[in-house]
Formats: structure tokens, sequence, C-alpha cells
């Protein structure tokens, strides 16, 4: 058994072990594994608090995208109404509008027949007393039938034109 290498390995672990332990190298080695354990839990804890503060900003983005598209389709609602509503304003002003210019040619017309029936009517009554003057003249002689003949011309003058 002294004379096998394995048993001489053993012993020169065992009394590199001893050395090792004697001058500090195992609290050393266990204070820097447990600083690296720190580091990472540190470095984890970050990853975490990161994380989170990821989530937290993905979601106030999220949720002012949603605010903005509510905005945006309540701009796009009011744009329409009001589009709606300045339509129907230019519609019914249009209508007040042909309303007023039918009614003011109607008003011209109704005027131009009046005055056109009273210019018949004249036209008429001169005719009619031409040739009543005319025909008086023809069968009336005398100054007598000239007075006679003025006042009921002038007589029929008056019936015609009013």
């Amino acid at each position: 058994m002294l004379l096998e290498a394995e048993f001489w390995v053993a012993v020169a672990f065992v009394i590199f072990m001893a050395i090792a332990w004697k001058a500090g190298a195992f609290s050393a080695m266990t204070k820097g594994l447990d600083g690296r354990a720190k580091r990472v839990r540190n470095e984890l804890d970050e990853a975490k608090r990161l994380r989170e503060e990821a989530a937290a900003v993905l979601a106030d983005y999220k949720r002012r995208r949603a605010e903005a598209e509510k905005e945006a389709e309540a701009i796009i609602t009011g744009a329409r109404e009001e589009a709606q509503r300045a339509a129907e304003e230019g519609h019914r002003k249009l209508d007040d509008f042909l309303a007023r210019r039918t009614k003011a040619a109607e008003t011209k017309i109704a005027q131009a027949e009046a005055q056109a029936e009273a210019q018949v009517r004249a036209a008429a009554a001169e005719a009619a007393v031409k040739v009543s003057e005319t025909i008086l003249r023809e069968r009336l002689q005398g100054e007598a039938a000239q007075g006679l003949i003025r006042a009921s011309l002038g007589e029929v003058r008056t019936r015609l034109r009013a």
C-alpha cells in the first residue's frame, strides 16, 4: 500500500489541504464565492427592477397610446359633426336664398303683369275714346255736339282707366 501512487497522491492532497487551510485559502475562497454570489444576486435584483420598470413604462405608453387614439377619434367625430352642421347650414342658407329669389321673381312678374294690364287698359281706353270720338263727330254736328262729345269722352276715359 505504501508503494502505490494513489496512496501518495492522497497523502499529498491531504497535506496540501492542511497547508491551504492554515494559510486561510478556504476563507478567501468562501469570501470570493460569497462576494460573487452577492454580485450575481444584486445583478439579478437590478435586472428584475429594470424589467418591472420597463413593464411599467410599456404599460404607460400603452395607456397613453389608447388615450391618444380616443382623443383622435373624438377629434374626428367632432370634425365630422362640424362638417355635417356646416353642410346643413349651407343647404338651409341656399334654400332661404332660393326662396327669396323666387319670391322676388314672382313679385316682379306680378308687377310686370299688372303694368302690362294697365298699359293694355290704357291703350284700349285710348282706342275706344278715339273710335267714339270719330263716330260721334260723324253723327253729331255743331257747338252743342262738341261739348257733349268732350264730356262723354272724359267720362269714358275716367271709367276705362279705373
